[in-house]
């Protein structure tokens, strides 16, 4: 997974076939790109919707067969013409990044889930239309994993998240929050409490579930692309080990990945132990 920004997207892995790295870094450049014109930087949110907005007229003009001189699209073109991607997925990426721009509370899981069928499916299914390999069950092997690595990125970010904006922004659905005795206030104080602590585990149990439900798409595709899909598993999932392992307090102890995690987490992927 990428360290920083769109972390959810593996970036020209050396794990990956070497003509594959170019077509995935300049899917990269756009992902990441317009994720900054959501988070990054101190612009207005209409600012940052037109730029966002802007980038959709980018893909109209590619749709229609029109000229672009913007430098990540005129990287981007050709891998779209080459592997035949579906421009649909591009503007789903657009419109999640837009909702992070105007939504910053979810009512229910389903409505978080529907943000990642936008914010981090499309990535999934990119990567197989690259691998030629976009078969219905692959499909929904790929939703899983990465609405999985999404909430695991949303569930160690607890913290940082609710520091962004005027309001903060919570992913925590607030359904789960009133099951457990949590308010929007607690999260914004990062006041930590036996509430949380069984809300987060509620939730790191339920990102390992979506996850190993995908897991089956690590060991079908063959070869180097295989495992880098395993070993995205694993990564996701010692993040979720080390959020455990803090006691659930997202707040004082952000769980990353330390260079001590990758051999572990390269035999994992070698012998496909998605179980833990």
């Amino acid at each position: 997974m990428a360290a920083e920004h769109y972390e959810n997207f593996p970036v020209a892995s050396l794990l990956l076939p070497r003509h594959l790295r170019h077509p995935i870094a300049a899917i990269y450049a756009f992902a990441r790109s317009a994720d900054d014109f959501a988070d990054e930087g101190n612009l207005t949110a209409d600012e940052r919707l037109n730029l966002l907005r802007s980038y959709q007229r980018e893909l109209v003009a590619i749709a229609e067969d029109q000229p672009t001189t913007h430098p990540v699209f005129l990287r981007l073109r050709p891998v779209i013409a080459r592997y035949g991607l579906p421009l649909p997925l591009f503007h789903d990426l657009l419109e999640a990044f837009m909702q992070d721009v105007t939504c910053n509370r979810y009512a229910s899981y389903a409505e978080l889930i529907d943000y990642c069928r936008r914010s981090a499916n499309p990535v999934g299914r990119l990567l197989l239309h690259l691998f030629a390999a976009a078969t219905e069950e692959n499909i929904l092997h790929a939703d899983a994993i990465c609405s999985a690595l999404q909430l695991i990125n949303h569930w160690q970010d607890v913290g940082i998240d609710s520091r962004k904006g005027k309001e903060g922004r919570i992913y925590l659905p607030a359904e789960d929050m009133v099951r457990f005795n949590v308010s929007a206030n607690d999260i914004l104080r990062r006041i930590t409490s036996a509430g949380f602590y069984a809300l987060m585990r509620f939730q790191v149990d339920r990102a390992r579930a979506l996850m190993q439900q995908g897991a089956p798409l690590g060991r079908r595709l063959p070869g180097r692309i295989g495992l880098e899909i395993r070993t995205i598993i694993a990564s996701g999932l010692r993040i979720l080990e080390k959020i455990e392992a803090a006691n659930y307090d997202v707040f004082n102890h952000r769980p990353q990945l330390q260079a001590l995690d990758w051999p572990l987490i390269g035999w994992r992927a070698l012998f496909h132990c998605h179980d833990a």
